[in-house]
């Protein structure tokens, strides 16, 4: 099973030459150009990461990032920015980001990060199948 993320960022041109890469190597990519819109998409469609701007129009990336991980816990957050601080860096991890990276991102990096959280995530759900089926059990009384 490949990897799936979802690529949020306001600037088209990096959009379509980061999607072209990702694809390249093998990951399954959807793109929004917005925070509004990458909370909707994460609504219908399962992804394994969402790689995200920090800097956007509208709502930003750590508001973004609460968002996500409030409606969908399992769901690894990479923020990408070019205005990396330390200060964002370490709200970022507080709020469930799982890394960030520095633009230009680095392909090998970012490929990296994306695999370690496609099997990150596949624990978390694989955790929380466990969970619900201890429970029904104990429910049922089997």
């Amino acid at each position: 099973m490949g990897e799936k993320v979802l690529l949020v960022d306001d600037e088209e041109e990096f959009l379509e030459l980061m999607e072209e890469r990702l694809v390249a190597r093998g990951i399954e990519v959807s793109k929004s150009s917005s925070a509004e819109d990458a909370l909707s998409r994460i609504e219908t469609d399962m992804f394994d990461a969402v790689i995200l701007d920090l800097q956007m129009p509208g709502m930003n990336g750590l508001e973004a990032l609460r968002q996500i991980k409030e409606r969908r816990p399992e769901i690894q957050v990479i923020l990408l920015t070019g205005h990396a601080t330390v200060e964002k860096g370490v709200e970022a991890i507080k709020l469930g980001a799982m890394d960030f990276v520095e633009k230009p991102a680095d392909l090998e990096v970012l490929e990296e990060k994306i695999i370690r959280a496609h099997k990150k995530k596949m624990l978390i759900v694989e955790k929380d199948s466990q969970e619900r089926v201890i429970d029904a059990l104990k429910k049922y009384g089997i």
